[in-house]
Parts: structure tokens; C-alpha cells; sequence
């Protein structure tokens, strides 16, 4: 079984992302990507989020917050949609007729449904193959990714528990897939 993992090196992200904005242009796909990489949830949450959670109609602005209920968990979260998130929901809002009950990433075949796991796996799938990533790059790679980078910046290891309400510290040491390089950094950093 192979192992999920994180896009760890900046210039392969920067790649990846930019696969559906210009490379192969497709604001939805890049909108998923993107609001996947920065929100940090899962494919679920993600595929079931709609225009109406994100954007207010009546004022024409983009909601601060996103939220909604893990379906997973059952737990209530708290995102903040930052300008990566709301440009690329922009981009998307703007080549579409999208209205509060709709879904951010709708099904072609049937739009009041959002598009399927497998769908949004080929999307995500195909950006990683075009962009010559690692084998191991599906959906929760944009979970993860955010974890890894988040850590890397310095952010303590509970608070990234929190962000993804994991039930235990050894869950959160695991979604960050540390590797021997980055524990060399460590030692080879130290000169007592």
C-alpha cells in the first residue's frame, strides 16, 4: 500500500499549482487545488463546501470564514478563506453562474452535485504527473502539504493538531511525513 505524501519542496508546489492556472488553464481545477492546499481539509469537506458558505450575495465580498462541520469527524471547524483562496474562487466565480446553494466544484454530467472523489483524485492526479511530482501525491497530499509547510514555517506541532483536529499527537507526527534529511538539518544545525 502506498503512502500519501505532502509536496514538500517549494519550487515542485509552485509547479503543481500552477499547472491548471497556466500551463493547462481550468479555474476550477485550480480552484480546487488551491482551496484544498490552503484550507487543510479534506477532499470531502472540500467537494461538499458551497457558494453560500463561502461568498455573501447580498454585499458581493467573500466571507472572512468558512464553516462547516467535518464530516468525518463531526467536529466544527473554523477556516479562514485567505487571498490565495478567494482569488481562485474569484477567477472561478467569474466564468460561472454560481449562487449560494451551489457547489464550489460542481459535476459536469450533473451540476447540482459536486464533482466525485475519483474525479477530484484524477484532477489532483494529473497535475502531479504533468508536473513530474512524486508517485505518491493524491487529494490528502493537499491536507498534508499544508501540515508540512505550516511546520516547516515554524508552527508548533500542537497547533497544527488542533488545525486538524486530530484525536492524537502520534496522528499529526504522521501526516507531517518527516524524513531523515530534515532530522540531519536538525543535528547538522547545532554546533554546541
Amino acid at each position: 500500500m502506498s503512502k500519501t505524501e505532502p509536496i514538500r519542496k517549494n519550487w515542485q508546489l509552485t509547479e503543481f499549482k500552477n499547472y491548471y492556472r497556466k500551463t493547462h488553464p481550468n479555474p476550477r481545477n485550480y480552484a480546487l487545488i488551491i482551496f484544498g492546499l490552503n484550507t487543510a481539509l479534506r477532499i470531502s469537506d472540500i467537494l461538499n463546501t458551497t457558494w453560500g458558505m463561502v461568498y455573501d450575495f447580498e454585499n458581493s465580498h467573500y466571507l472572512e470564514h468558512l464553516y462547516l462541520q467535518e464530516q468525518k469527524t463531526g467536529k466544527n471547524t473554523v477556516v479562514p478563506l485567505n487571498n490565495a483562496v478567494t482569488e481562485a474562487l474569484e477567477l472561478l466565480r467569474t466564468v460561472g453562474n454560481c449562487r449560494e446553494a451551489d457547489f464550489l466544484f460542481p459535476s459536469q454530467k450533473a451540476p447540482q452535485k459536486p464533482i466525485s472523489r475519483c474525479q477530484a483524485y484524477r484532477i489532483v492526479k494529473k497535475a502531479a504527473i504533468e508536473t513530474q511530482l512524486p508517485e505518491h501525491i493524491s487529494c490528502h497530499s493537499l491536507r498534508k502539504t499544508f501540515g508540512y509547510h505550516a511546520w516547516k514555517n515554524g508552527t508548533p506541532p500542537a497547533l497544527i493538531m488542533d488545525i486538524f483536529n486530530h484525536s492524537s499527537y502520534q496522528i499529526t507526527k504522521r501526516y507531517l511525513c518527516i524524513e531523515q534529511d530534515e532530522k540531519d538539518d536538525v543535528f547538522l544545525g547545532i554546533d554546541l
